[in-house]
Order: structure tokens, then C-alpha cells, then sequence
């Protein structure tokens, strides 16, 4: 059997590339509005952070997504964002990434 080719992305804050599934993508939709988008197929301008703590609050510290995504972040994204990484993180430490 032939092996499937794993997708990979590039994270905005620490730059390297993993498979999608190790990342989280951020939409950024015409109208402005932000939002985490957990399929990964949300119309829209994306920015993919790793789903590591540590990254998403040196996202919220350097604020990386304001300017990737060009717009203005509030620090309720950014927590919502930051609670939704430990929560997949544990939760594939939990069940594994099947």
C-alpha cells in the first residue's frame, strides 16, 4: 500500500513546520472577526499556532497574531486560545492523537 503524504504547516510563532494536526489554525474572515477554527476549514485568512502552551502565550506576550492576522486581539482571545491548547494538549496526551 502506498503511504499517504502527511500535510504540513508552519507555525507563526516559533517558525518550524509540523503536521496539521500538531497545530491549531486562527481565522481571520473578511468581515474582521476572529476566531479559532478547530476543522481547519473556515473561509478566511489562517495563521497556525503549535499546540503548546508556551507558544501561544509567547503569541500573546510578542501579540504575533495581531500582526500576522493583521487586526487587534483582545487578551480574552488570546485566554480562550490558551485554554483551548491545554485542553487539546491534554486531551491527546489523554486519548493519543487518533
Amino acid at each position: 500500500m502506498k503511504k499517504r503524504k502527511v500535510p504540513m504547516r508552519k507555525s507563526v510563532v516559533s517558525g518550524e513546520m509540523k503536521p496539521k494536526k500538531e497545530l491549531v489554525r486562527i481565522t481571520r474572515s473578511k468581515e474582521g472577526e476572529v476566531a479559532i477554527d478547530p476543522t481547519g476549514k473556515m473561509p478566511g485568512r489562517g495563521a497556525y499556532v503549535s499546540l503548546e502552551p508556551k507558544e501561544v502565550q509567547d503569541a500573546w506576550d510578542k501579540h504575533i497574531l495581531d500582526r500576522v492576522l493583521e487586526t487587534t486581539l483582545t487578551d480574552d482571545f488570546y485566554q480562550e486560545l490558551l485554554d483551548y491548547v491545554e485542553h487539546q494538549k491534554a486531551r491527546n496526551e489523554l486519548f493519543g492523537n487518533g
